[in-house]
């Protein structure tokens, strides 16, 4: 018989002679006889397999969405393998080895669960493997989630990107202060660190970057707008009926929609609905579009509902509260990270703009812009999606006037706001003027918000928005 090379499952062992011609049971020693051993004449690599690494928030499986490599393709350490998709947010994950790919354990659209292999790497056996890394003739053993770091004895967060990052530029994360959730270390602080460190000049963030306003005379001018009535658009690929039923197993966010809603069930609903004037604020913004456009950012109108719903809720805290499973402690929270619902091709998502109340309307515009664009990518990350406080569900840039918003617990008050139209009302003198209306619909926990506190809270609401100027005494 030749062999090779031969190697104990569990007491590594090589026979250093290139070939053995007589079989002779002295030649091998097991530590465990129950154990088999195998034969390679091929392959010189090690090969190790890479487990799907604990990404948080309770998650234990996701749907993988899309692959960057095949088997055959060569990796490097932080190169992207996949991307899947969990019922809260879709996250890319990345390689930890050099080595060549042998064997994808998912196909797409297919379930993978956290602690279980997702593909096998072949690895350089000269560089050999530690014993706590995933090589596939040892024992399963547990692992950090891979936007972790182990450094000094506590967990660093950061993502493969910025770790990769750090390396490029010889940063020590441990030495870097992150400013984002837990303490995570975002590319922003990477950048201002090396900043600090080299002295470099970084291009003007919107925070810091003030333009003065353009003389009328130099202002752009307005695209012209086409007024008429937009008439639904059919899709433009066939409809296909097959004549047959087909079942579908619920994913990624219609997955967390399901258990959301079915939670918001157990919360007794009210609703409270009013118009509101935007003529001034629709002559408002129409001015401060281009310097925004100046500045990069797309200027809307949901960047001043946001920030009117903050001043509000400074004087109404119990609609940014939660209130516990028990029903008997309610938790004021002092952020007001208010959630924007969002349809997009994975489903309804609503992520939210991190503390609104220490925000101007430009920095919610510009944070309001990256989240919709990780959204219509479908790249949200976890933390864009969790910690809602409040939220807004612009239904209006559908269409609809009215809505019946559901609470996204452990909030405790939404609110639906319609198309905005042009309608005939009524000024103080009693003539009649071309207004711009828009309906808003609020739901809210009866079992602590009574009715008297909503109305009251949505008139400031509506004072701030029909009176823009009135918001410049409460902005800090």
């Amino acid at each position: 018989v030749c062999i090779h090379r031969v190697r104990s499952c569990s007491g590594i062992q090589f026979i250093k002679s290139k070939y053995v011609c007589v079989f002779d049971k002295s030649a091998l020693k097991f530590s465990h006889q129950q154990r088999l051993f195998r034969t390679s004449a091929v392959s010189c690599g090690q090969i190790v397999q890479f487990k799907l690494s604990d990404i948080g928030e309770g998650i234990t499986e996701v749907t993988v969405k899309e692959w960057y490599i095949k088997e055959g393709d060569s990796v490097s350490q932080f190169d992207s393998i996949c991307e899947v998709q969990s019922d809260k947010a879709s996250v890319t994950i990345t390689s930890r080895y050099d080595g060549i790919i042998r064997k994808l354990h998912y196909n797409l659209d297919e379930i993978a669960y956290v602690g279980k292999p997702l593909v096998d790497i072949e690895i350089d056996a000269s560089k050999g493997v530690s014993p706590e890394e995933d090589v596939v003739e040892t024992p399963p053993m547990s692992h950090e989630e891979h936007t972790h770091q182990e450094i000094k004895g506590h967990k660093t967060l950061a993502t493969p990107a910025v770790r990769r990052l750090a390396m490029e530029n010889n940063i020590k994360l441990s030495e870097v202060v992150g400013t984002g959730k837990d303490n995570r270390i975002l590319k922003e602080d990477i950048l201002n660190y090396l900043a600090k460190q080299t002295g470099a000049i970084l291009p003007p963030s919107p925070k810091a970057e003030i333009v003065p306003p353009l003389p009328k005379s130099e202002t752009v001018p307005a695209a012209p707008k086409d007024r008429a009535r937009k008439i639904p658009v059919p899709v433009s690929r066939p409809i296909v009926f097959s004549g047959k039923d087909k079942t579908e197993p619920i994913t990624g966010f219609h997955k967390a929609m399901v258990k959301t809603m079915s939670a918001a069930l157990k919360i007794p609903h009210f609703g409270y609905c009013d118009e509101i004037d935007l003529t001034q604020l629709v002559q408002l913004r129409e001015e401060l579009k281009p310097v925004a456009q100046i500045r990069g950012v797309k200027l809307s109108f949901m960047p001043f509902f946001i920030k009117a719903a903050s001043l509000g809720l400074l004087q109404y805290p119990i609609l940014n509260a939660s209130l516990d499973e028990s029903c008997q402690n309610v938790t004021y929270k002092a952020s007001h990270n208010i959630g924007v619902a969002m349809d997009t091709e994975q489903g309804l998502i609503v992520p939210n703009v991190k503390n609104v109340q220490v925000c101007s309307v430009f920095e919610i515009a510009s944070e309001l812009n990256r989240l919709q664009s990780l959204g219509s990518a479908g790249q949200l990350g976890t933390n864009d999606l969790s910690g809602g406080t409040f939220t807004l569900s612009n239904i209006g840039t559908i269409g609809g006037t009215y809505a019946k918003p559901v609470i996204l617990p452990p909030e405790v008050a939404i609110g639906a706001l319609g198309k905005i139209q042009v309608l005939p009302r009524f000024n103080g003198k009693g003539e009649v003027f071309k207004a711009q209306i828009m309906n808003v619909s609020w739901s809210a926990d009866h079992r602590i918000i009574d009715g008297a506190t909503m109305a009251r809270f949505s008139n400031l609401w509506k004072s701030y928005l029909e009176n823009p100027a009135s918001m410049l005494l409460d902005l800090k």
